[in-house]
């Protein structure tokens, strides 16, 4: 079964974007880019909420900046033939390789896991995640933490979750103080 994981830039305290809406603080450095690039290789479909779908249509016309860098050309080049689903109430079409969610986030995972295919569903954005994690969807959190407090913001964890055990799977420290952690939901037997 595919696994479904949620992966984003998080704060010290916990935010995955400060008070005043900004996360320029969470901009990768050449060493964090790198590593999200990697982990995207392994993904096989990315559902994402309106506001990131709309943060993340950079990087469908990105490759023809003539300016963009190796690393950020293959991002580009990962990132857009990858499938995408779009949850939105506001949003009447999406571009690229994006679709319009069909259904609730439950029956879409359930439709994703049962379809033959590779790579896992990333989940991207706190609303959406929360919305997983209600569920029991979600089997992977990976936050990638800064060596910043925000002191508020949109919350990378959602603050009326059930208590869930994990699992340390992996950790990494990174030159900038960047801590990748990745915890798998433990389930029981």
């Amino acid at each position: 079964m595919r696994t479904v994981t949620y992966s984003m830039g998080v704060s010290l305290d916990g935010y995955i974007v400060g008070p005043d809406g900004s996360f320029n603080w969470s901009a990768p450095d050449e060493e964090v880019f790198r590593f999200v690039t990697e982990e995207i290789r392994g993904v096989g479909v990315h559902l994402l909420g309106r506001r990131l779908y709309e943060t993340m249509l950079y990087w469908e016309t990105a490759d023809q900046d003539p300016s963009l860098d190796a690393s950020m050309r293959t991002w580009a080049e990962l990132w857009n033939p990858l499938p995408k689903v779009v949850f939105s109430t506001t949003l009447q079409s999406v571009h690229g390789h994006a679709r319009l969610a069909r259904g609730g986030l439950a029956a879409e995972i359930a439709q994703l896991r049962a379809e033959p295919g590779e790579g896992e569903i990333a989940i991207g954005g706190a609303a959406l995640a929360a919305q997983a994690a209600a569920l029991g969807l979600l089997d992977e959190y990976r936050p990638r933490v800064h060596p910043v407090l925000l002191g508020g913001g949109i919350p990378f964890f959602p603050r009326e979750q059930q208590r869930r055990d994990l699992e340390l799977v992996e950790t990494r420290t990174f030159a900038s103080g960047v801590v990748y952690l990745r915890h798998r939901v433990a389930r029981p037997a």
